[in-house]
């Protein structure tokens, strides 16, 4: 149809090629709109709390124009002027570390300081698990007890707990974990395979983080800012701390500071809360815009595709907003 319309007259020729770009940006809207495949990119990537390097490595290819500073956080500076503004999204994640390598090739864990408690290591029993070693990613098992040969037996009816986890990565002595790469301390983490269900809904471990630090990605890269604002992916914040605390003083101070997170909340919350951690006055007024998440701390946190755009459209509405 729209070739005829060309060969007609030149008239008719410029409205069809009005009509085919008004239908490819219409389509590239369209494909902005759906935030699933960068959500997912995200959500499939494991970043404990203290090994976050390959996330924000993968931060640093997303973004054009960012760097990383001496704490390890992946920083990008957009529009000009002051007061500045500040818009952090933490992209850690609670996890474990290798806490001993047996002689059997059994591994033990601890969990990092900080971050998760009794009720989240209850999870781990039985569940698949990545275990990053020197030489990469290692996929492995939380074994589980025979409920055959320990009836009757006296066993505990304790729940269980990290202390009582063995991991099997198909290792029966500890030359084999050497071979591996796996050394004391190697992060671990639940095997990251993210779930699309319903019409808008992803599932994931600690995907709300993931999913709110998808949307300042957006917001970013399509807002036309009015005023200064430094973009921050902050390490370390289940942990230390370290990375939002010392942007304070080595980017700071600022004018606003947002951190952008996730909570447990009924979808279209979009919760929004004062944060009084932060040292004033270097962070100015401090915010929480929170995405609201289904099962939150679960290995199937769930969260909104539509969630995800309406956080991405309010943190771009912010930032081209005048200070």
């Amino acid at each position: 149809m729209i070739f005829r319309i060309l060969k007609s007259s030149p008239g008719a020729a410029g409205l069809a090629m009005a009509a085919l770009l008004i239908m490819t940006r219409g389509s590239l809207a369209a494909q902005d709109r759906d935030a699933g495949p960068l959500v997912e990119r995200l959500a499939a990537m494991t970043a404990v709390s203290g090994y976050e390097q390959a996330l924000t490595d993968t931060l640093l290819r997303l973004l054009p124009g960012s760097r990383k500073d001496r704490a390890g956080n992946v920083l990008l500076t957009i529009g000009d002027g002051e007061p500045k503004r500040l818009i952090a999204c933490g992209v850690d994640e609670p996890g474990y570390v290798i806490g001993n390598i047996r002689d059997d090739g059994w591994l033990t864990l601890r969990r990092v300081v900080g971050t998760g408690d009794a009720m989240f290591d209850q999870q781990l029993e039985g569940q698949r698990v990545t275990v990053f070693g020197r030489s990469g990613a290692v996929p492995g098992v939380v074994a589980v007890k025979s409920t055959h040969l320990t009836r009757g037996r006296g066993g505990s009816d304790e729940p269980f707990g990290v202390d009582g986890a063995y991991v099997d990565v198909g290792a029966t002595s500890s030359a084999d974990i050497d071979k591996l790469g796996i050394v004391n301390l190697s992060p671990v983490a639940l095997t990251k395979q993210p779930h699309r269900y319903g019409t808008d809904l992803m599932a994931a471990p600690s995907i709300g983080r993931r999913a709110a630090c998808a949307a300042l990605i957006r917001a970013a890269l399509r807002a036309k800012p009015a005023g200064r604002a430094l973009i921050a992916f902050t390490v370390e914040g289940l942990f230390t701390g370290r990375g939002l605390a010392s942007l304070g003083f080595t980017a700071g101070p600022f004018a606003r500071t947002i951190v952008v997170g996730a909570s447990a909340g009924a979808p279209r919350e979009q919760p929004t809360r004062n944060d009084t951690t932060l040292a004033a006055p270097r962070f100015g007024t401090a915010t929480h815009w929170d995405l609201p998440v289904r099962y939150a701390g679960t290995p199937v946190e769930t969260v909104s595709m539509e969630d995800v755009s309406s956080l991405t459209l309010r943190l771009q509405a912010e930032l081209e907003k005048k200070p």
